[in-house]
C-alpha cells in the first residue's frame, strides 16, 4: 500500500467505527480536561485510544498539514481570521426570510444530457455547483429560460438548490470572491431556497477543524439568508455535544427557520445512521418551534423524521443515478422498490426511462407512509350453518391455503403468464 502524502496523517484505523464518538458508552481522553476548546467541543469519547484529538494529528510533514491544527501555527492563525474564531457567537444577525412550500419527494436533476424534453415536475433540486462556473465566478446561466433549458425541465417549477457536494467543490466556493453577486444572481433566477456548503466534519481529524468547518457552515448560512434567498442551515457534527451547540444557536436565532442534512456518505454508515437520526429528532425537539427540514439520502427513516419536524423533503438522488447508468424501476408486490437492466439504442433519449423512475420511486416512498391495514373483529359474532362434524361449510381461507406454496406461485411478472388446468 502506498504511503500517504506527507500533509496527511500517516495513522490508520482499519476499523472507523472505533472513532465514533459516544458519551454513553466511553469515558472522554484523558487529555480533554485541559483543552482550550473543551466548552466548545465538548471533548472526546471514543473507541480508539487515544489520549486527546491532537493524536489524530500524524502527518508526517506538519510545517504541510492542511487541516485546521495548532500543529502547524502560521495556518492554524490564518483559517482562525478567516472565520474570526471558533464561536458561533460573533456570526452576523439575518432577517427570516420564510418555508417555501415544498412536496414531500423532489427530484434532483444533476445535467441535461440525454434528454430532449422538458422534466415536467413541479419541484426540482439542482446542485450549487452546476449552476456557477467555480473558475470564472459567474452564474452559467442569466435568465430562467436559459435555466430550464439547460437541466430540461419546465421553466414554471420550483428550484431548490443543494449545497451538498464533494471537498473539492465546496472549497471552491468558500474560495470564490463575489459571493454576495452570485447569490444575487441566484435570487434573480426565482430560486425558492438554497442549503450551505456541507464542510466536513471529519472523526480522523483534531476537533479543531471540525469546529472551523462548522463556523463556515454558520458564515454561509448567514451569507445566503441576507442575500434574501431562504436558506436552510446543513447541520454537520460528529459528538452529541456538536447537536447540542447546534440547537442552542437554533433556538437563539428564529431566523433559523430550515435546516439541512445529508445521510448518503458517512452519516448514512451501519449504526451510526440512526444515531444521526435521533440527535436530529431530539435537537428539533429541545428548539420547541416548528422546523423544516431537507435531507438527502436517509429517506426510509423519513417518517420518523416527519414526527420531530413541521415540514421535511427528500431530495432524491436515485432516480436520476440509475436512470443515467440505464436501470429501470420496478416494485415488487410487497411494494419494495427494486432495480432491473434497461439497455436503450446509442444516442437515444432517456426521458421515458427518467419520468418511469421518478415515477415508481415517488410511489415507494408514498406508499411507506401509509399506515399499515389493520382487521378488526366484527361487532357481533357471524352464524355460518355448520357441518355434522361442526366444522363450518366455508372453511376458514388462512387455514386451507399453504400460504408458501401460493407465493411461490405468483410470478413476478404475470403479463407474461397463461393459465392452464392443473393436469
Amino acid at each position: 500500500m502506498n504511503d500517504r502524502p506527507p500533509h496527511e496523517p500517516s495513522r490508520r484505523f482499519p476499523q472507523p467505527q472505533r472513532l465514533w464518538d459516544d458519551a454513553t458508552l466511553h469515558a472522554q481522553s484523558l487529555g480533554c480536561p485541559t483543552c482550550l476548546e473543551r466548552d466548545r467541543c465538548g471533548g472526546v469519547h471514543t473507541d480508539a485510544g487515544i489520549v486527546d484529538c491532537r493524536d489524530l494529528c500524524s502527518c508526517k510533514d506538519k510545517s504541510k498539514c492542511d487541516m485546521v491544527c495548532r500543529f502547524n501555527p502560521s495556518l492554524f492563525v490564518a483559517r482562525m481570521r478567516e472565520v474570526r474564531g471558533l464561536g458561533f457567537e460573533n456570526a452576523p444577525r439575518v432577517p427570516a426570510n420564510g418555508v417555501p412550500d415544498l412536496s414531500m419527494i423532489v427530484t434532483f436533476v444533476d445535467h441535461g444530457y440525454r434528454r430532449v424534453a422538458a422534466l415536467d415536475e413541479p419541484v426540482v433540486a439542482l446542485s450549487l455547483y452546476e449552476l456557477v462556473n467555480l473558475s470564472t465566478g459567474k452564474p452559467h446561466v442569466t435568465s430562467r429560460a436559459e435555466l430550464a433549458d439547460r437541466f430540461r425541465f419546465t421553466e414554471g417549477a420550483t428550484i431548490v438548490v443543494s449545497g451538498v457536494d464533494k471537498d473539492n467543490p465546496i472549497e471552491r466556493w468558500w474560495e470564490l470572491k463575489e459571493r454576495g453577486a452570485i447569490l444575487a444572481a441566484l435570487k434573480a433566477l426565482g430560486v425558492a431556497l438554497i442549503s450551505t456548503p456541507n464542510y466536513s466534519v471529519l472523526t480522523d481529524v483534531p476537533r479543531t477543524d471540525n469546529l472551523h468547518g462548522m463556523k463556515r457552515i454558520l458564515l454561509a448560512w448567514t451569507e445566503i439568508a441576507a442575500a434574501g434567498l431562504p436558506a436552510a442551515l446543513h447541520i454537520n457534527a460528529r459528538t452529541q455535544h456538536d447537536y447540542v451547540r447546534w440547537g442552542n444557536l437554533i433556538a437563539e436565532r428564529p431566523e433559523i427557520e430550515i435546516l439541512a442534512f445529508e445521510f448518503a456518505t458517512g452519516c448514512g454508515r451501519g449504526e451510526r445512521f440512526d444515531w444521526h437520526v435521533a440527535q436530529l429528532c431530539a435537537l428539533a425537539d429541545r428548539v420547541n418551534r416548528p422546523l423544516a427540514l431537507v435531507i438527502r439520502g436517509g429517506g426510509r427513516r423519513l417518517g420518523v423524521l416527519r414526527h420531530h419536524f413541521d415540514k421535511v423533503s427528500l431530495i432524491e438522488t436515485e432516480a436520476f443515478s440509475r436512470t443515467m447508468r440505464r436501470r429501470r424501476a420496478y416494485l415488487t408486490e410487497s411494494g419494495r422498490l427494486k432495480w432491473t437492466k434497461f439497455p436503450t439504442p446509442k444516442g437515444a433519449p432517456i426521458d421515458d426511462l427518467f419520468a418511469h423512475n421518478i415515477a415508481l420511486v415517488r410511489a415507494s416512498y408514498e406508499a411507506s407512509e401509509r399506515p399499515p391495514v389493520r382487521l378488526r373483529p366484527p361487532s357481533r359474532p357471524v352464524r355460518r350453518a355448520a357441518h355434522r362434524n361442526g366444522e363450518p361449510l366455508q372453511p376458514s381461507l388462512l387455514r386451507q391455503l399453504h400460504l408458501p406454496g401460493e407465493a411461490r406461485g405468483v410470478a413476478p411478472e404475470p403479463q407474461g403468464v397463461i393459465a392452464t388446468a392443473k393436469p
